[in-house]
């Protein structure tokens, strides 16, 4: 399954959850990590958060676009029903 996240490297804490809802485009999946954007620490934080609010490892987290932006694309291994369902709760 494939889902965009919008990233927020820097924060105060990890924390996965709520809508960023952009002018054009999907509603993405908001993902906070206390790693700063250098030397892709922040993209490993995200795929660990992502991996953990998800219930799968992190091998099976791929980052698929936007290594360097924001808004990234993400592929998650797994059942989809199952994913479908936890990225309903997680975006509220």
């Amino acid at each position: 399954m494939n889902i965009t996240v919008r990233v927020r490297p820097g924060a105060s804490r990890t924390r996965v959850g709520g809508r960023y809802e952009p002018g054009s485009g999907p509603v993405q999946l908001g993902v906070a990590v206390t790693a700063r954007a250098v030397d892709g620490a922040a993209n490993r934080a995200v795929i660990a958060a992502v991996a953990e609010a998800f219930c799968v490892r992190p091998r099976e987290v791929e980052l698929v676009s936007g290594a360097t932006a924001r808004s990234k694309v993400l592929r998650i291994g797994g059942d989809d029903s199952d994913l479908a369902d936890r990225l309903r709760e997680l975006l509220g």
